[in-house]
């Protein structure tokens, strides 16, 4: 056998050489992601307090969690939230994608402006949409500034109005993004099918209720799986704008996890809490990836 040659360790480098650069990569995110949700995972099942305790107790953590009043309320206004949030974000994501295809001027300029708000981390849309709805400081206390005594807009005050301000500086940051990837859907569409409808007498209304938006169904699977994920594990936002108040009327299983997890000393049903979040993205992420690989196939 002869021995090997500089070409052929080259081209076992070169092999090699992709597996190499992204293994640190790939262990880093083995370890710190799954690893931890398989460690979030058996805290749950433990009487873990304030440090992890390995005592199993089963389902109990689970039980408790259902029980506690607190943990409802989350769930009802992540369902309040989630549902607003999908449905108002890709109507305007779609009327915005839909108005910038029919090539009007300055779309070149206005695509930016509708995309910058992504740029921001909920941090910052939390704190500055904060300021503009607090009563004292922002849009009710200029309009009486302006002579307009008689306006009122306390929601960010209001136990039962909270929420709503949340949905508000939510859609505010994400639509862009579904405008995005709606107007992307849009620009594939093959322009032959819409030219031949339009032939055969198709108005603009048809044209899009029985063509455009049918075909933009991937879009509308896309936007609803990534609004959905955003909407479940929001809590920056939630912290930033409103602290998941007043009282509990904003808070959300995000806020619960953490405030169980580090504040109440409440480790195992933190863990639990977040275990339910996780199942519920999954719930969402495996048939959209089934889907996508069964339509590859």
């Amino acid at each position: 056998m002869s021995p090997p040659t500089s070409a052929d360790f080259r081209t076992r480098l070169q092999d090699w050489l992709p597996r190499l650069v992204l293994a640190p990569s790939f262990a880093t995110t083995l370890i710190f992601v799954y690893g931890f949700i398989l460690f979030t995972v058996l805290l749950s099942f433990t009487g873990s307090k304030m440090l992890p305790n390995w005592s199993f107790i089963g389902l109990d953590n689970y039980v408790r969690l259902f029980k506690l009043q607190h943990w409802h309320i989350a769930l009802k206004n992540i369902a309040v939230f989630a549902s607003l949030y999908i449905v108002i974000c890709t109507a305007i994501g779609l009327a915005l994608a839909i108005f910038l295809d029919q090539k009007i001027r300055g779309e070149g300029m206005l695509r930016p402006i509708y995309l910058y708000p992504m740029a921001l981390s909920f941090i910052v849309t939390g704190t500055a949409w904060k300021w503009f709805l607090d009563p004292g400081i922002g849009l009710e206390h200029v309009m009486h500034l302006w002579g307009w005594e008689s306006f009122s807009f306390g929601w960010i005050k209001n136990s039962n109005m909270a929420i709503y301000c949340i949905v508000i500086a939510a859609v505010w940051q994400t639509s862009g993004f579904v405008m995005a990837m709606f107007l992307a859907g849009l620009r594939g569409i093959d322009n032959e099918i819409l030219k031949a409808a339009q032939i055969d007498g198709a108005s603009n209304w048809q044209l899009y209720r029985r063509i455009v938006i049918p075909l933009l169904r991937p879009a509308f699977l896309s936007a609803f799986v990534i609004l959905s994920h955003l909407a479940i594990k929001s809590y920056d936002l939630v912290v930033a704008l409103t602290g998941g108040g007043p009282g509990r009327a904003t808070e959300m299983p995000a806020t619960f996890m953490y405030s169980y997890t580090f504040t109440r000393n409440q480790m195992g049903v933190g863990a639990a809490s977040a275990v339910i979040m996780l199942m519920t993205i999954a719930a969402i992420m495996v048939p959209y990836l089934y889907a996508e690989l069964r339509e590859k196939r």
